[in-house]
């Protein structure tokens, strides 16, 4: 797809071309008034965003032979308009049909993780989690059983856990389609989650720890979202949180996302440190 060395964090020519048709028909749909086609490919500006999601580096500091600064242009308008979570939908759907499971769930697993908030992150869109002794933002996820994302909501860590649930179930209702039945949760969450299931049709079940099991113990289904924020924590730009707004972090979840569920379609790996190849780089 590029004449420059490739990056570990860039889509092969298999990966683009199955969100190459989304970005197409976005362009255009987005012509200059001039004509002009612009500097970089569209690939190429999803490469910086990758790259940027995988290392953590700020904008500014992009690789000379990536689309500079000016990609974050490209990132803001795919935001607003839903286009990372269209992309994000059409290869969640091809993975599940993959899996031989029905492109919407019956069945979601829902989170709440306390993220820290970088330096610069304003303070009126942060908060602190009294209980984890956090001071950042909250990320609720709702993973099916493959541990693809449905929902993703971002708020302030100030946020109790109960508001997160609410809101996680009101995108889950609106993102499966009506499809999904039944909602686990941990201990976290309270009955005004269990309540606002069941006016949406979805029976919550709240997850009880066993009082004789002690240290880590992995609940079952419910281990199938912890693996989900294992994987993505190895996308150091959700280490923390260095947005300045939520729907910023969210959309670092879909592409994330976006580039594990890419890879898993056309069965190739990203290189670790681990393999011989990146050692002799």
């Amino acid at each position: 797809m590029s004449e420059r060395k490739p990056y570990q964090s860039d889509l092969t020519d298999e990966r683009w071309a199955l969100i190459e048709p989304v970005l197409t028909a976005w362009k255009n749909r987005h012509r200059s008034v001039s004509g002009h086609q612009g500097r970089y490919s569209m690939g190429e500006i999803v490469n910086s965003i990758l790259y940027q999601s995988r290392t953590g580096c700020e904008w500014a500091l992009l690789p000379n032979d990536l689309p500079p600064k000016s990609a974050m242009y490209y990132f803001a308008a795919w935001r607003d308009d839903g286009t990372d979570q269209q992309i994000h939908e059409l290869l969640r759907c091809q993975v599940r049909e993959r899996g031989r499971r029905l492109e919407d769930p019956t069945l979601v697993i829902l989170v709440i993780q306390s993220v820290r908030a970088a330096t610069g992150v304003p303070l009126g869109a942060t908060g602190k989690d009294a209980a984890k002794r956090v001071r950042g933002r909250k990320r609720g996820l709702a993973v099916d059983v493959l541990g693809l994302v449905i929902a993703v909501t971002v708020l302030a860590a100030s946020v109790h856990d109960n508001a997160a649930g609410i809101t996680l179930l009101d995108q889950v209702a609106v993102a499966a389609g009506g499809s999904v039945s039944k909602a686990l949760v941990d201990q976290g969450f309270k009955n005004q989650v269990v309540t606002h299931g069941a006016a949406l049709g979805i029976d919550v079940g709240i997850v009880q720890r066993n009082p004789e099991e002690q240290g880590f113990v992995p609940q079952a289904k419910r281990w199938w979202v912890e693996q989900t924020f294992g994987i993505l924590i190895l996308h150091r730009r959700l280490v923390r949180d260095y947005e300045h707004r939520p729907a910023f972090s969210a959309s670092r979840v879909y592409w994330a996302m976006t580039y594990v569920m890419a890879r898993r379609l056309t069965d190739t790996n990203t290189l670790t440190w681990r393999d011989p190849r990146v050692a002799g780089a």
